[in-house]
């Protein structure tokens, strides 16, 4: 008695031909070591292949009333569910012309009636062991493609943390809230995406390059961790002496990004875009900036793009020390300060770009909470 879990384990062959003595002797050939479907026409086979049950494999008659042989291969190697099932004409046809032309079409191999069964079998076993090895490696690429994405989304989440959680511990002590953090991203994001195809920028702004910045903008200010409470807290406008520490807050930021590099014993790529905006946000255009007095285009594209974001946001954001400038009013600032304090071509995206960040500023407002939790740190940091 036969053991229907061997039964289940065995590769299906569909013969597909017109004669019936034909099917007859496929089958008795058959199906002792493999389950056999038999199918009278291609409109028939068709079916059977795109049926719940697809077979492993296809033995095919090419001269059929209706659909050829030729016309059933080629409709299912045009097929993305079917194209990988081999397929081994089974024909009298004996030209050679007519074997090429089979071949080409997709067919695994070419088998000439009358048949002999010896090799009919070693044929069969041949094209079902190649196919199992193509479907094994093809399974081993997806697994490993989807291992590398799923390693790739987990490096991504470990950078987004890291550099959050920097940011964070800045935000702590900063009068900023956490949602200027959140504001900044979407600001500089949007004026890279604005600047992507310009001459000036193109070569920069990859999508790769869009990404980073994105991710690296919040760690703009990560060195105001290092400016005395009494200066960083402070409600009212700095004394000279405690304007130049609060200057020091862009060293002091590159030089902690740079520190836990250093720690690691290796150059992290995604955080180079980080040391340069912590580092240049602050230099102008026009020189007069700090903490090099760079100009123009020795000033990093990645700090050009901060410093828009950044000064427009500090415009017209509201703190416990003062209220926020209405939107116009901060989109003049900034279209004046072009060619002095911004580079011309990035004040330019700003003015084009405008509504959306008034949007971006909605989206990510900061509520009274926010205020009013900002407000009771400083208060007990400040003593």
């Amino acid at each position: 008695m036969n053991n229907p879990l061997d039964f289940a384990k065995k590769k299906t062959i569909l013969v597909v031909d017109d004669t019936p003595d034909n099917l007859t002797l496929m089958a008795g050939l058959l199906k002792d070591e493999y389950r056999v479907k038999l199918a009278n026409n291609g409109e028939k086979a068709l079916a059977a292949v795109r049926g719940p049950s697809p077979p492993d494999l296809i033995l095919l008659d090419i001269m059929m009333p209706g659909l050829s042989g030729y016309e059933v291969c080629e409709q299912l190697k045009a097929d993305p569910e079917t194209r990988r099932i081999p397929i081994i004409f089974l024909t009298a046809m004996t030209a050679a012309e007519d074997e090429k032309k089979g071949l080409d079409l997709g067919a695994a191999d070419y088998i000439t009636k009358p048949i002999s069964p010896p090799i009919v079998m070693a044929r069969v076993k041949t094209q079902l062991e190649n196919k199992a090895a193509a479907d094994f490696l093809r399974d081993q690429a997806e697994y490993l493609r989807t291992e590398v994405e799923k390693q790739t989304r987990l490096v991504s989440a470990i950078q987004d943390v890291t550099i959050l959680a920097m940011a964070s511990l800045a935000e702590t002590r900063d009068s900023d809230t956490g949602n200027h953090i959140r504001r900044t991203q979407y600001y500089v994001q949007e004026l890279a995406h604005r600047l992507k195809d310009h001459p000036r920028f193109r070569a920069f702004l990859t999508p790769d390059n869009i990404e980073l910045l994105f991710k690296s903008a919040p760690l703009h200010d990560i060195g105001k961790v290092g400016i005395p409470d009494r200066i960083l807290l402070k409600p009212g406008r700095f004394e000279p002496e405690e304007m130049e520490i609060m200057k020091t807050h862009t060293t002091l930021g590159r030089d902690a990004i740079v520190h836990a590099e250093t720690a690691l014993s290796i150059e992290v790529d995604f955080l180079t875009m980080a040391k340069e905006i912590a580092y240049s946000h602050q230099e102008k255009w026009d020189g007069s900036g700090y903490p090099e007095g760079l100009s123009g285009d020795d000033i990093p594209i990645s700090a050009r793009l901060m410093a828009v974001a950044d000064v427009y946001d500090a415009l017209i954001s509201r703190r416990v020390y003062k209220e926020g400038m209405p939107h116009e009013k901060a989109v003049a600032i900034i279209q004046q300060g072009s060619g002095s304090h911004f580079d011309p071509d990035v004040a330019d995206a700003f003015m084009e770009a405008a509504e959306v960040f008034r949007d971006i500023a909605r989206r990510y407002a900061d509520s009274d909470t926010d205020l009013e939790q900002k407000a009771a740190y400083q208060a007990v940091a400040r003593g």
